[in-house]
């Protein structure tokens, strides 16, 4: 499956593309689906298109996943129940442009981690790329202007988004110990199995505090992209790159995220891009390529 989509760095830019989606998707519905139910639902959906991929492979693999079950339990807490929970809470209460900005520390965290538990490190040039790309970021959040970074302050939404990029920074870095020999929709499946019973008692605690979707075409078809995309294809595509590239690298991906962001602002909501996007769009790209380019020795 999805055999056509096989250079990595594609896989992490279509990745990055999706969770950017995601991330207008949780912010536009957040009035009619809450947080928990939104991310339980979307892990539910992704469930049930992975098992009739996953099953074929569970009688003969079963084995190796039992083996690594812990690092199973812990990518599956980390990259399923937890990143994306806490990125819908943090959207409920922050705004779009802290998000952002603060999601696109995941490079650093992740680079940082790798360094402290996995003791592997960037080259200068490699450094100067995600100083680059990270500039980029910061022009497009900042508008152009030092004083919108100044005005920014931290809410209890931008302290829920901060423990969301360390819990996607541990999860990037832990996929280097994910069972070995297991297919990926296998994988997949497990992960997301393991995330759904951890979200099903904070869903249901959501209903009991008459949290409740309002159903509407509007919240399905937003709760059917979530699944579909950043849930589903999303999760296949970044696990087979990160495998491929390393986590550090393949977290600099996240820095498209408001490259995205501003295309589909214009597309979608009619914003015109000005002067800053594109000067941080260059400098976003700039970075990603001497970060990727540079080959290993």
């Amino acid at each position: 499956m999805f055999a056509k989509f096989r250079h990595p760095y594609l896989l992490l830019t279509l990745t990055t593309l999706f969770w950017s989606g995601n991330m207008v998707i949780g912010r536009a519905i957040r009035d009619d689906v809450p947080p928990l139910s939104l991310a339980f639902w979307r892990w539910a959906i992704a469930l049930a298109l992975t098992l009739p991929l996953a099953l074929p492979h569970l009688r003969t693999q079963w084995p190796q996943l039992r083996r690594g079950w812990r690092a199973v339990v812990a990518l599956g807490l980390l990259g399923v129940a937890g990143y994306n929970t806490l990125a819908y809470i943090a959207l409920q209460y922050t705004a779009a442009t802290n998000a952002v900005l603060l999601n696109s520390f995941i490079p650093i965290a992740t680079i940082a981690l790798s360094w402290a538990f996995l003791e592997k490190h960037l080259s200068g040039v490699e450094w100067l790329g995600v100083l680059i790309s990270l500039l980029g970021v910061t022009s497009i959040v900042a508008r152009g202007e030092l004083a919108t970074l100044a005005a920014l302050s931290l809410n209890v939404g931008d302290l829920w988004m901060l423990a969301a990029v360390v819990v996607w920074a541990l999860y990037t870095i832990g996929l280097q110990w994910r069972p070995a020999g297991v297919h990926p929709m296998l994988m997949l499946a497990a992960f997301t199995s393991v995330g759904l019973l951890a979200l099903a008692p904070a869903y249901a605690w959501e209903i009991t505090q008459g949290r409740l979707i309002h159903l509407n075409a509007t919240s399905l078809a937003g709760i059917a992209y979530t699944g579909l995309l950043p849930g589903f294809v999303g999760y296949v595509f970044y696990n087979r790159a990160v495998g491929e590239v390393g986590a550090s690298k393949a977290s600099l991906f996240i820095h498209l995220m408001p490259v995205f962001g501003t295309a589909l602002s214009a597309i979608f909501l009619g914003e015109v891009p000005q002067h800053y996007h594109f000067i941080g769009i260059a400098l976003i790209f700039s970075g990603i390529f001497l970060t990727t380019s540079r080959k290993p020795h």
